[in-house]
């Protein structure tokens, strides 16, 4: 068999490595070892937290509701079962929203709401 020489390709493998690692602290930035392991942690660590930001968001938007929910003299479960009596689909995104900048808008679809 040939011999093959890797100067090039194993130089390159190396510096997109290297770029992946740019901004870590300490030898994760710049020795080789060290940044393999950790640029594989942050793509595992990225993967999950995508997944996890979706469960931060919703509960967010729950406290956005339930606070502004108090403020109308209901609780939180009180107005997403009005909400799904009047059959109002609406997704908590959107209350959240129209909780902090549009409050007149909820208001008038909660007195919606409570009179049917």
């Amino acid at each position: 068999m040939p011999r093959v020489k890797r100067g090039t390709t194993h130089l390159k493998k190396r510096r997109k490595l290297l770029a992946k690692t740019k901004g870590f602290k300490w030898g994760r930035k710049n020795r080789i070892k060290l940044a393999k392991v950790a640029a594989t942690k942050a793509g595992a660590h990225a993967y999950r937290d995508r997944r996890l930001k979706k469960r931060d968001r919703r509960g967010l938007w729950q406290i956005k509701i339930s606070a502004f929910a108090k403020e109308q003299g209901l609780s939180y479960s009180k107005l997403m079962g009005l909400l799904k009596t009047a059959k109002v689909e609406l997704d908590r995104k959107i209350l959240a929203d129209f909780a902090v900048n549009n409050k007149r808008a909820l208001i008038n679809i909660i007195e919606q709401v409570r009179t049917k």
